[in-house]
């Protein structure tokens, strides 16, 4: 079991910055990647940016050059640059734990992010 808590979200003004945070505890050995998805509401949760152990690194379309994930151990960060309203969300940090063919997620609570239009 992987237990996971965020930090960070908040309201920022467009163009404005913000700096997630989420740590891991628990069976952090077997993480293989984190990273962080977030949902809007009436929208489907979506993937934002994931980082893997030996440092594979995607990031969505709609935040490359804005969004920078960064990891130490059992956390992973999220610098987030350039806020515009269509970043507002509920952000979710991820854990991905076990082999390829049998992974598993693990979900922190959601931090709710806003930028007003």
């Amino acid at each position: 079991q992987v237990q996971l808590v965020e930090f960070g979200g908040g309201l920022v003004q467009p163009g404005g910055s913000l700096r997630l945070s989420c740590e891991a505890s628990g069976a952090i050995y077997s993480i293989k990647a984190m990273g962080w998805y977030r949902q809007a509401p009436g929208k489907e949760r979506e993937v934002v940016s994931v980082k893997s152990n030996d440092d594979y690194t995607y990031y969505a379309d709609s935040v490359k050059g804005r969004f920078t994930i960064s990891r130490d151990n059992a956390k992973v960060f999220l610098q987030m640059n350039s806020l515009k309203p269509e970043d507002s969300a509920v952000y979710y940090c991820n854990a991905k734990v076990g082999p390829r063919s049998a992974t598993m997620d693990y979900w922190g609570q959601g931090t709710q992010v806003t930028v007003p239009s």
